[in-house]
């Protein structure tokens, strides 16, 4: 993989956390609203975070196993 790929594939990962967790933000903020609540949003902005982890996860396991197996020989 070219350094540009890579960089753009790792600023795509950095845009993805930030989305996602403002996403949840915005998504407990609006619930709070119709429901005339106060603490929805804290649940929105901790899925947000989950499912940062989880994309970046998911993101990143194949380009660690593309690492591994080209120190490997393989």
């Amino acid at each position: 993989m070219k350094k540009w790929q890579l960089a753009a594939r790792l600023l795509g990962v950095g845009f993805f956390i930030g989305g996602s967790i403002v996403l949840g933000l915005f998504l407990g903020l609006w619930l709070d609203k119709k429901f005339n609540s106060d603490i929805i949003w804290v649940v929105g902005l901790i899925l947000g975070i989950v499912a940062a982890f989880v994309g970046v996860y998911r993101m990143l396991i194949p380009l660690i196993d593309k690492d591994n197996q080209r120190r490997n020989g393989r």
